[in-house]
C-alpha cells in the first residue's frame, strides 16, 4: 500500500534526497515557504468571495453568527456559508467559539474596519479581485516572450471595477480633507472656480468628490480606458455632476494651450506607455502659475531600499500582472512599472519635460507619495 506524505513533512519517511546531500531540514523549511504562498493565494480568494457574496458586511457589528444565520443574512446556502467561515477562522481573519454544540463566528470592530467598511479605511476586501480574462494566463506567457504586454482594456470591463475598488478608500479619506488643502493656494482657486484636469482618471472617483466638493470649478477627466470612462461617466451622471466631463483620450493629448489651472495624476504615471510624453503634455496644458499634483507608489530607486518593504513581492507581482504590462503594452513602452515612478524619476522627468518647482508631500498613506509640480 502507497503511502501519502503532506508535502511538509518530508522527513517522516526515508527520502532519497538525503542520500544526495540535501539538507532535509531546510529543503522542508523552503517548501513550507512556497506552501506559504500557496495558502495566501487561496485565502486571497476566499477574501474576494466573502466581498462578492456580502458576508463581511453581513457580520459586521453582529453577535456571534452560525453558518445558518449568516446564511440567513445573504440567501445563501448554509453548507458552503460554514466552510467559508472555517476558512476564514483557520486564517485568523474572523474570531471563532463552539456554543452549544454550534459553530458561531464573529468579525472584529477591526476587522470589520479593514473588510466591510472600505470607504472608511485604506484597505477594501475587493482589493484582493485580481482581473483574470479567460486566455490571461497564455497571454502573459506570450508577452514575456513579445515583450507586449496586456493593457487594462484587454483586463475586461472588471480591472477597472477593481482598481476603483482597492485605490478608492484612501482618496475618500484624504483628497479633499488633506491633500487640496496641503497644496499652495490651489483650494481657493478651486473654490473660486477652477479649470481641473484629471489625467487617468479612471472610474472616476476623485472627479466626483472635487466635482461636489467645488462646485463652483469645472473638471475634465481623460482616460484611454473605455471600460474606465463608461464607468466614470455613468458614476458622475448618478451623482448629477453638471461640473464634471470625461473624454476618451491618452494623457499626452491634452489640449497644449495652458488652460488649465490644475492637472491631476493619481496612481497612473507608472501604468502608462509613454509617461514622458504625457508630463510633457501636461507642462503644456498647466498654465504658468498652475499645479500638476501627482501622486504615485512609496518606492525608492535603489532595489536594495526597496526590499524592507514587506510587500514588495506583491507589488512586483502586480506590475507584471497590471501595471508594467500595461506600461508595456504597445512597442516602445518605457515600462516603468508599480515601482518605476520613484521621486527621482518622478522630479528628473518633470524637469525635462519643463517644470521648475518639484515638492514632495507625505501625507498619512502608507502606499503613495504626492508631488506638488509647478512651472
Amino acid at each position: 500500500m502507497r503511502r501519502e506524505v503532506h508535502p511538509l513533512q518530508f522527513g517522516a519517511m526515508s527520502d532519497p534526497r538525503q542520500s544526495m546531500g540535501v539538507d532535509t531540514e531546510a529543503l522542508q523549511a523552503f517548501s513550507g515557504l512556497v506552501w506559504g504562498y500557496k495558502q495566501g493565494q487561496m485565502v486571497a480568494f476566499m477574501i474576494e468571495l466573502g466581498d462578492r457574496l456580502g458576508y463581511y458586511r453581513a457580520m459586521d457589528g453582529a453577535d456571534p453568527l452560525s453558518a445558518d444565520e449568516l446564511a440567513g443574512r445573504t440567501g445563501t446556502h448554509p453548507r458552503w456559508a460554514l466552510e467559508w467561515l472555517r476558512t476564514q477562522a483557520a486564517a485568523k481573519l474572523v474570531a471563532y467559539e463552539e456554543r452549544d454544540g454550534v459553530d458561531r463566528f464573529w468579525l472584529s470592530p477591526i476587522g470589520a474596519l479593514v473588510l466591510a467598511r472600505e470607504g472608511e479605511v485604506t484597505f477594501a476586501s475587493a482589493a484582493m479581485r485580481l482581473p483574470r480574462p479567460a486566455d490571461f494566463s497564455e497571454r502573459l506567457v506570450d508577452a514575456f516572450h513579445t515583450g507586449i504586454g496586456l493593457s487594462y482594456d484587454e483586463l475586461g470591463v472588471e480591472c477597472a471595477h477593481h482598481v476603483e475598488r482597492m485605490l478608492g478608500p484612501w482618496a475618500k479619506a484624504l483628497v479633499v480633507p488633506t491633500v487640496i488643502p496641503a497644496l499652495d493656494g490651489v483650494q481657493g482657486k478651486l473654490e473660486r472656480g477652477a479649470l481641473v484636469a484629471d489625467v487617468g482618471c479612471g472610474a472616476g472617483l476623485v472627479l466626483e468628490l472635487l466635482g461636489e466638493a467645488f462646485p463652483n470649478s469645472t473638471f475634465h477627466g481623460y482616460d484611454l480606458s473605455q471600460h474606465a470612462i463608461d464607468a466614470a461617466r455613468a458614476r458622475c451622471a448618478a451623482a448629477g455632476l453638471s461640473n464634471v466631463e470625461v473624454f476618451r483620450a491618452r494623457g499626452e493629448a491634452l489640449p497644449g494651450d495652458g488652460r488649465y489651472d490644475l492637472v491631476l495624476t493619481f496612481d497612473c504615471i507608472h501604468d502608462m506607455v509613454r509617461p514622458d510624453l504625457t508630463i510633457a503634455a501636461i507642462r503644456r496644458a498647466v498654465r504658468d502659475d498652475g499645479t500638476w499634483l501627482c501622486k504615485d507608489i512609496r518606492s525608492s530607486a535603489s532595489f536594495t531600499d526597496n526590499l524592507r518593504n514587506p510587500m514588495l513581492a506583491t507589488m512586483y507581482a502586480s506590475s507584471i500582472v497590471t501595471c508594467m504590462s500595461s506600461a508595456m503594452s504597445e512597442p516602445g513602452g518605457l515600462g516603468l512599472g508599480t515601482l518605476g515612478f520613484n521621486p527621482v524619476v518622478a522630479e528628473r522627468m518633470a524637469r525635462e519635460a519643463g517644470f521648475g518647482r518639484f515638492v514632495t508631500h507625505d501625507f498619512p498613506d502608507p502606499a503613495n507619495l504626492y508631488y506638488e509640480v509647478r512651472p
